[in-house]
């Protein structure tokens, strides 16, 4: 059996991105945020966790990588999903009623067009997931949810509108994490090693660590600063290359970065979906 935390309720774009790893015997076990999820792996709690890292929207996925950052889980795999929402509510209620609208901020983000066309003046209220944003609304917690359409069978409510999404080319990429001391993926030409650092607080650090890569011909694929939230304007910086860790170019990238940085953790390399 392989038990796999993800962001719950039953009904997420996470449970279906759990699903779509296919992993042996699968248990799904919900929890309450990307940080649980983690932290079901670090503790042995769960065998993989699946948490959301980047939608095509809103960028990068913060609470993932802040909780990326402590030891003890490695990124493994990635697979992506095209994201739409189902408009719901419970059965019989009418959308021109409406006073409240719940889902996940970022799904917010990704419908908002709709919801100021179609449900002017509904205040928002936030939910920790799309498919709680369904559970709240059976529960008589908010009038609408805008969720997975799976959402709407699992919590007996009736669904209004479909595919709605303000950008047709919405997707989210997921990660497939595990303990670190597992092994890495095999090389496969096609494949992405992804490292967290920290720079010394000097003119030209970063640009220097930067350089790392592209004096190497090393692709960087993503970037992104988060405090660190320990000392105050100091940043975590996330970089996602192209190329596996066992490639020799991307190694050596890597380990110049390292001698660099003031701190950093290697996160994974795996292949690219």
């Amino acid at each position: 059996m392989t038990s796999i935390a993800y962001l719950g309720p039953a009904g997420t774009f996470t449970e279906q991105a759990a699903r779509a790893f296919d992993l042996p015997d699968p248990q799904y076990v919900p929890v309450d945020s990307p940080a649980a999820a983690l932290d079901a792996v670090r503790t042995g709690a769960a065998d993989r966790a699946v948490v959301a890292i980047e939608n095509s929207v809103d960028g990068a996925v913060t609470s993932t990588s802040d909780a990326l950052v402590a030891p003890g889980v490695r990124i493994l795999g990635e697979t992506e999903l095209a994201i739409s929402f189902a408009i719901m509510t419970r059965k019989g209620f009418l959308l021109s009623d409406a006073t409240t609208l719940s889902t996940h901020p970022v799904a917010h983000s990704q419908v908002s067009s709709w919801v100021a066309e179609h449900l002017p003046g509904v205040h928002f209220v936030p939910a920790t997931s799309n498919a709680a944003a369904a559970r709240m609304v059976a529960d008589g917690e908010a009038d609408v949810a805008a969720a997975p359409e799976r959402a709407a069978d699992l919590f007996d409510l009736e669904v209004h509108a479909r595919g709605v999404a303000d950008m047709d080319t919405a997707r989210t990429r997921f990660v497939l994490v595990g303990p670190e001391d597992v092994p890495l993926p095999a090389r496969t030409g096609r494949d992405r090693t992804s490292l967290v650092f920290q720079t010394p607080n000097q003119p030209g650090t970063l640009v220097a660590m930067l350089q790392e890569f592209a004096s190497r011909g090393v692709d960087m694929s993503r970037i992104e600063s988060r405090p660190t939230r320990t000392v105050a304007n100091t940043y975590n910086f996330f970089v996602e290359l192209v190329g596996h860790i066992e490639d020799a170019e991307v190694a050596d990238a890597v380990a110049a970065v390292k001698q660099r940085a003031t701190w950093s953790r290697f996160l994974g390399a795996w292949p690219r979906c």
